[in-house]
Parts: structure tokens; C-alpha cells; sequence
């Protein structure tokens, strides 16, 4: 997940000690420092750290040099953000606060590579023992193969930041001795695995660590388990047929659209399709937990849970797709490897309906930003859900519907084509009567449903080369989706009188194999086109 950077692997392997000759440590001593000599041959050290880039972390070297001549002067290079650029002064401030002495000479500072914008504060760390480092406070071979993160405060206390997770990344794949973040973030650091990580509160304590005074801390993990009296699915009455259709959408992984009017299920019907949804492996929960930390959320700590995103009909294309200054994964992004639940579709803006659109087919969304291409991982399932009108009513025996013709044309036109074209399911979810709201001799527990659909898509994965149905390319569907002649000449008759897109040929195909593979059949029947052209038709 994070790109080899040949820099990085250089730089972290020099191991080699900058600080000039006679700089013994006042630390390592355990003597009061003694006044820095003005009068001294330049010095330079050098210690590692990282910064954000999208959705990864790339190394950062920083080179601290005393410079003769202006006292008390500090210059910073290397293309740095300006956020980033006001860490000199926290950087000052903590030094001093942790019970270090602050370089009365001027310093320079290089953050390398140059070419790369350095943004946010997590450089704040690294520049701090850099400093203490040319100053001879600590031994500069202390430095050597790690790697320094976190923000610091006035006071000298580490804060945490988004991104803990692509850093550890970078340290795992760069090999290095050790990492230091906050101690808040060093659960996130765990969650990496084989890396030799620590947790600090502050500067000090950091410090203690790369002197091996001090022991890292343990970190507490707890491991999430999926609570089934949480799960809609149990309290879900009558609605057979939009039941079905969740199965097959959670089996498959094929989009979905409920439509029916206020208080029928739709919500809980979208949300019983993330628990139906079987546990991520380890590289996938590992992937989601990094996109979520680069988004400055809650890492996800101890749970393989698919997730589930609810984003409100206000979002904005940004909220939705990602973006910012300093670019941040959207709510599709967050959503990868799980639901994305859109109630009251036609209330979302056209151009957030129309962002959908190259997600939904490839599974990752590209942002051009100031001449940089940024790719954001976007592969979910979208259950969207609406009202057949305005009021809600129309077609409801139970309710007279108050929406003349044309205000019901015009909130259904809200809903653009291409978004439709590419939702494999469409199902009518009527309100459910007092004397209907009894458990069906037809349900199942959720715990078999769960099963079923696990099994289902193991099926699929073995057969599809680790494809889902719903994720077959065209060239592979005539060997996976094959037809015998009677169910081709049927199926193409429909779609002429249908007049179905190829796409949408396609989608028929992909559902048609997953209803087969439900109910364990080898071939695809006429039922199954049948019942999968009936769900392709918008029950708006």
C-alpha cells in the first residue's frame, strides 16, 4: 500500500554520525551542558521522519547546521506547508519547557527531499531531537534508523495526528529500529504489526526512549466482536421479496435501490446489508484502517467489520469524493470494502450523483489537484433508498397520495440516468399492515443468512479468479454467465423490447449468476433471468 521510495531506503540506511568531532552528549554524561562554543566548526545532524502524501507516507530527512555569525536565528527549507513551517516555534518553545537548552547560535534547517511538500505538524518531533542533536545534548548515532513522529505541544507534550497508520506502513517497509509517535497513536501503530514501535507523552520521554533509558509502554488492545442483538435484520417483519433482494445484493456484492414509503424498513433493510457482509481479511481491514486514519478518524481499532457510511443528502462533491488543501479520503473512500447508504437519493445534488459514477465501475476515484493525479481506493456497495414521491404515498393502497403528476416526474427526475444504469437491484419496499407484521415462515436467522452468503461468495471467488459476481469483467462473462440457446434468444428479446444498455446486459448476467449460485445451480435458468430482469426494472 505504500509506494517504495528509494530515497527513503538510502537515507535510513546510512546509519551514519553527523555530529561533528568533541560532541560528546551532556545527556549520555549525565552532566549539566555545558555554553556551546560560538567560536566551533559548523555542525550538522541528521534524524528521519515522515509526512502525509494522499493517502500514504513518504520519508522525510531533516538536517540541523549551527551556522556561525546572527545568534538565536532559525531558518527553515525545503518546501514545507505553512502549518508545517510554525512548528520552529512549538519546536523552541518544548525544548525549553522539557528542560533542554535551546542553541544560542542560528540553525538552519533542511527538510529533503526538497521537491516534496512537507505538510502538517508531524515533523515537529524529528526537527526537536535534530536540535538536540547538533547541540550535543544527545549522541547523534541515537538518531540513526528511526524514525521521529508527532506533534509537539508548548508545553513539551506530544500530540497525536491522522495518519499513524501510513507511517507505520512506512516504517515497516523501510525496516527501521524503531518508531516513535504519541502515545495516543501508538494503538494505531500496533495495529500495523511487526514493527518495533513506542509511545511517548512527551518530549522528554521520547527522548528517554532513543537514549534507552526508558522501556516502551504497553499498548492495550481489545478486539471488537460483532453484536448480534445490534443486527436489524432480527427485527424486520414481512418484506420478503426486498429481503431477497438484500441477500443477493450482500452475496454478490451488486448495488441496490429501496423504494417505498416512509416507516416501511428501508433504513433497516440498508443497514442489515453491512452486517450480512462477511468479516474483512486482514490486508483488507488493514487497508480500510488506513484510509480512515488518513482521514483523522478512529482507526478501527481491534475490528474486521466491514463499514458502514451514512453520509447526510447535504453533502458536499468534496465531502464526497475527498479533497481539501491537504487532500483527505471522502465519505466513497471511507466506505471501501463496505456499504455506502445514500437515503433520499433524489435529494443529493446532481453533480454528487454523477461523482458515483466512475466508482461504481472501477472501484477508485482519481482527483486531478494542482497538476497531481491522487488515487483514492473506492470499492463499495451502494444501497441507496428513496420515496416514490414527494409525499411518500404514491402507489400505497394504505395512504391517497397529495403529489400532482408533474411535482412526482420532476423529484424521480432528480435521480440521473447514468446512477441508474449502474444499480444492479431495484425493489419495491410497500408499508407493511398491523395484521402482516408477523415473523415469515419463509425467513431465515440472521447467523444462516450471514453464512449463506459467505459461502456463496467463497463459491464465486474460487471460480471468478477472486472476483465477486458483480465484479466480472465482460470478457469472462461468456465463460462464467453462460446461457444455453433458448434462455439467449428469450433474454435478447427482452432487452430489445427493454431497450437495456450493454452495461445494463451485462448487470443482468451478473445478477442472474448470483441468484444460481444461491441456490447452488451450476447453470443459469430462465428464473433467474426472469427474476433478475424484475429487479433491474426501477421500482420507483
Amino acid at each position: 500500500m505504500v509506494p517504495t521510495n528509494d530515497l527513503g531506503t538510502e537515507f535510513l540506511q546510512r546509519g551514519e554520525d553527523s555530529l561533528s568531532p568533541g560532541h560528546e552528549s551532556s545527556v549520555s554524561r549525565g552532566v549539566e551542558p555545558e555554553p556551546f562554543d560560538s567560536q566551533s566548526v559548523e555542525a550538522v545532524a541528521r534524524c528521519y521522519g515522515a509526512t502525509l502524501s494522499d493517502m500514504t507516507a513518504s520519508p522525510v530527512e531533516i538536517e540541523v547546521r549551527l551556522l556561525r555569525g546572527l545568534l538565536g536565528v532559525v531558518k527553515m527549507i525545503g518546501l514545507r506547508e505553512a502549518a508545517a513551517r510554525e512548528g520552529k516555534e512549538r519546536v523552541r518553545s518544548a525544548i525549553k519547557a522539557a528542560g533542554f537548552r535551546f542553541p544560542d547560535r542560528s540553525l538552519l534547517i533542511n527538510l529533503a527531499p526538497a521537491e516534496l511538500r512537507k505538510v502538517g505538524p508531524g515533523l515537529d518531533l524529528a526537527i526537536a531531537c535534530g536540535i538536540l542533536a547538533v547541540s550535543g545534548q544527545i549522541p547523534a548515532e541515537s538518531l540513526q534508523r528511526r524514525v521521529l513522529w508527532g506533534e509537539l505541544a508548548l508545553d513539551g507534550r506530544l500530540r497525536t495526528l491522522r495518519g499513524a497508520i501510513p507511517v507505520a506502513l512506512l516504517a515497516r517497509q523501510e525496516r527501521v529500529e524503531q518508531l516513535v509517535v504519541p502515545t495516543d497513536s501508538a494503538p494505531d501503530v500496533a495495529r500495523v504489526g511487526q514493527l518495533p514501535y513506542a509511545g511517548a507523552e512527551d518530549l522528554g520521554e521520547a527522548v528517554g526512549l532513543l537514549l534507552g533509558l526508558k522501556e516502551p509502554r504497553p499498548v492495550q488492545t481489545s478486539t471488537a466482536t460483532r453484536d448480534q442483538s445490534e443486527v436489524p435484520w432480527n427485527n424486520i417483519v414481512g418484506q420478503d421479496r426486498a429481503k431477497d433482494a438484500v441477500l443477493t445484493a450482500a452475496a454478490g456484492g451488486h448495488h441496490l435501490l429501496l423504494s417505498g414509503p416512509p416507516g416501511s424498513g428501508k433504513s433497516m433493510l440498508a443497514r442489515s446489508l453491512g452486517h450480512l457482509l462477511p468479516d474483512l481479511d486482514e490486508e483488507q481491514s488493514l487497508e480500510v484502517s488506513c484510509i480512515h486514519s488518513a482521514a483523522g478518524l478512529p482507526a478501527r481499532i481491534g475490528t474486521r467489520r466491514p463499514p458502514l457510511r451514512g453520509p447526510h443528502c447535504s453533502v458536499t462533491s468534496a465531502g464526497m469524493c475527498g479533497g481539501g488543501l491537504v487532500p483527505r479520503p471522502g465519505e466513497m473512500s471511507l466506505a471501501h470494502h463496505g456499504v455506502l447508504f445514500l437515503d433520499e437519493l433524489p435529494h443529493f445534488r446532481r453533480e454528487v450523483q454523477d461523482h458515483l459514477r466512475t466508482p461504481l465501475e472501477e472501484g477508485c476515484l482519481v482527483l486531478t489537484r494542482a497538476g497531481r493525479s491522487i488515487r483514492f481506493p473506492s470499492r463499495f456497495l451502494l444501497v441507496a433508498a428513496m420515496n416514490p414521491c414527494p409525499c411518500g404515498n404514491a402507489g400505497e393502497d394504505s395512504a391517497p397520495c397529495s403529489c400532482a403528476p408533474t411535482d412526482i416526474l420532476r423529484y424521480r427526475g432528480r435521480i440521473t440516468g447514468p446512477v441508474l444504469d449502474r444499480i444492479d437491484l431495484s425493489v419495491r419496499v410497500p408499508f407493511v399492515p398491523a395484521e402482516a407484521r408477523v415473523p415469515s415462515s419463509a425467513s431465515y436467522s440472521f447467523q444462516e443468512v450471514r453464512e449463506r452468503v459467505a459461502r456463496v461468495r467463497l463459491r464465486q471467488r474460487e471460480r471468478n479468479d477472486g472476483r465477486l459476481n458483480s465484479e466480472i469483467p465482460p470478457r469472462m462473462l461468456p465463460h462464467v454467465a453462460t446461457l444455453s440457446r433458448p434462455c439467449q434468444e428469450w433474454l435478447g428479446d427482452r432487452i430489445n423490447r427493454l431497450r437495456l444498455s450493454l452495461r445494463a446486459h451485462h448487470r443482468v448476467l451478473r445478477v442472474a449468476r448470483t441468484l444460481a449460485d444461491l441456490e447452488d445451480s451450476p447453470a443459469i435458468q430462465k428464473k433467474h433471468l426472469l427474476q433478475a430482469l424484475a429487479n433491474r426494472e426501477p421500482s420507483l
